[in-house]
């Protein structure tokens, strides 16, 4: 019998050690954190831990010390890896903005670092790039997609003596640029900065966890030196048993299914969210999301396609429509200008069939010509037939007026030198659009507005079109993060739904900013709380259900949690409560709420 008795004595020594040794490495970091939380004077639920784990060490538990380490360090762990996942994922989709520019010198063309460019340099800036500096154009035409930096729908026609901004995207011609600032003043370099600012300005997020355990952890603490010290006092027969009443408290009221409960809940929505092509950089911001109130809108990109779509076509004379259009996309299908590509895809869709053109001639940022078999076709804006002597005298057509007080782009044909109609073409809403704001206003959303740069008339147009509170057109991106500000004190947390290097700003003042993630900027996407990844906005009433969902998780977990822990801290106060009892029923209150967690999967 005494040997066996020496042998399990033998065996423990090791076992003890063992588990001593877990809980001091895996308690290192949250002791670290406690410290910190102590010296800004809060008491964190790191705090508890630390006491709870020391208390157990003291009282001879290693294996419940062991064990509350180890369950926070994977609770850590798993927050930790759903959120590295979702910035890798989000990291991804990001395209990287230019890092060198075509310097022409001496003749000769070369490529320079940006940094190294000097302002005065002349640099190429061939079709389909990304304009690399702030410039003046010396020579070439081209439509410049602005869209990215100034939420303008239609590209911006750009000849000699025109400004171009660095992140903006050439449209299919060459442009010579003088360079008139540095990489570090461009208007894109300024939006970086402004962002800066917001991110450094914008409040820092406490989880309910951390708010709970503000109040929680001193309690817990407060009562255990109120069981330890009182009776001593109040003159008890033993006061070394209610001072072990006191660390059995200290241990049974360490919140280990509280700790790892509420990462569980966010691991299973930023999982679930993930699989529904939404990506949450923390779980801060799903319960940020929870929160929202109102939900500003860019307009080009975001609540529109991005795309032009032909809306109207107006025959005069007796032109036919079927034939206008027939003309119209004959010349534009040798083209890749956004105008052209909306024009040809229409007729395809109308079921005409478009014939070969031939001897087309383009001029960017103007217009077309070409030969449909005997007929002379010209393409183009009003400039354009202005330059070539075709009398536009018709222009003020009544349905043609219509539509540029609608804020539509309207492009003219000619057939053999006359007037013979024109095209009006916009951008057009999503889809989903109108639906996902419907479910946004059912979920408690009370205002929406939309913020864009765009001219008034197109988003007078779309704002009614969609149904929106309020429009605020020709902003930049300075104002737009202006008004995200005013848009909280009014109506309370805001949600910024962006795609552009312009919307940046605001997305970083939102209490909560998604980035459209399929078609978005890279400075949207870094900037940016949450992602769409396939630019689905029905998805945003659902990470905003989800969020919600989530916290209402969190906060049922520590409820069943606490519940239990109050059974067992009155028990242990009494003297009835052993310390296995206690780890038991931590052990099955953990088993609880992680099944609640995971229900999150499932959610839709």
């Amino acid at each position: 019998g005494a040997g066996l008795v020496l042998s399990a004595a033998d065996r423990a020594i090791p076992a003890a050690a063992c588990f001593l040794a877990a809980a001091v490495a895996g308690g290192v970091f949250p002791a670290r954190r406690a410290v910190a939380a102590i010296r800004s004077r809060t008491l964190d639920i790191n705090a508890l831990m630390v006491v709870a784990v020391v208390g157990a060490l003291i009282l001879g538990e290693w294996l419940e010390a062991a064990g509350v380490v180890f369950l926070f360090a994977v609770a850590q762990w798993l927050e930790l890896r759903t959120m590295e996942r979702a910035r890798q994922a989000i990291r991804a989709l990001i395209d990287l903005s230019p890092r060198e520019a075509l310097v022409k010198s001496a003749g000769l063309e070369r490529r320079v670092p940006i940094a190294e460019v000097r302002i005065g340099d002349e640099i190429l800036v061939r079709p389909g790039d990304k304009v690399p500096l702030d410039g003046i154009v010396v020579s070439g035409q081209s439509d410049v997609n602005q869209a990215p930096l100034t939420g303008e729908s239609l590209p911006a026609d750009k000849a000699p003596g025109d400004e171009v901004f660095a992140g903006t995207i050439n449209g299919r011609g060459a442009l010579d640029v003088r360079v008139t600032r540095l990489v570090r003043d461009t208007r894109l370099a300024r939006i970086v900065h402004l962002v800066d600012t917001a991110q450094a300005s914008r409040a820092p997020v406490q989880s309910f966890v951390d708010r709970f355990a503000r109040v929680y952890t001193p309690a817990v603490l407060i009562a255990a030196v109120t069981v330890a010290v009182v009776p001593a006092l109040a003159g008890a027969a033993n006061p070394a048993e209610w001072v072990y009443r006191a660390l059995v408290l200290l241990v049974i009221s360490c919140p280990c299914a509280l700790v790892i409960s509420t990462p569980v809940s966010i691991v299973s929505a930023l999982s679930a969210a993930a699989r529904n092509g939404v990506l949450v950089k923390g779980g801060a911001h799903l319960e940020r999301l929870a929160a929202v109130r109102v939900v500003a809108f860019d307009k080009t990109g975001t609540l529109t396609t991005g795309e032009l779509r032909v809306t109207d076509i107006v025959p005069l004379g007796t032109t036919r429509t079927d034939e206008l259009l027939r003309y119209a996309a004959a010349v534009e299908s040798r083209s890749e200008h956004p105008v052209a590509r909306a024009i040809v895809a229409h007729a395809s869709g109308s079921g005409i069939a478009v014939p070969l053109a031939g001897r087309c001639v383009s001029v960017p940022g103007m217009g077309a010509e070409g030969d449909v078999g005997a007929t002379h076709v010209v393409i183009g804006s009003e400039r354009f037939f202005q330059e070539r002597g075709i009398d536009t005298a018709a222009v003020d057509v009544a349905d043609l007026v219509r539509a540029r007080h609608e804020g539509k782009s309207v492009v003219f044909v000619a057939v053999n030198g006359t007037l013979a109609g024109g095209l009006a073409l916009a951008d057009r809403p999503r889809d989903t659009a109108r639906e996902a704001i419907g479910l946004l206003r059912e979920q408690g959303v009370r205002w929406v507005a939309m913020l864009t740069g765009d001219d008034e008339p197109t988003a007078a147009r779309v704002a009614a079109e969609l149904g929106l509170d309020e429009h605020h057109p020709q902003l930049r991106p300075e104002q737009k993060y202006a008004l995200v500000r005013a848009l909280r004190s009014r109506y309370g947390p805001v949600l910024m739904v962006g795609d552009g290097v312009n919307d940046a700003p605001a997305l970083a003042a939102a209490d909560v900013g998604v980035a459209m993630g399929a078609a978005g900027s890279d400075a949207a996407l870094e900037t940016a709380d949450v992602a769409l990844m396939s630019d689905e906005l029905l998805r945003l009433p659902y990470a905003i259900r989800l969020a919600r969902a989530t916290l209402r998780n969190v906060r049922m977990n520590v409820g069943i949690s606490m519940t239990l822990k109050a059974v067992f801290v009155v028990m242990a106060v009494a003297g009835t409560a052993t310390l296995w009892m206690a780890v038991l029923a931590d052990t099955g209150a953990s088993v609880i709420v992680v099944g609640n967690a995971l229900r999150l999967l499932r959610a839709r």
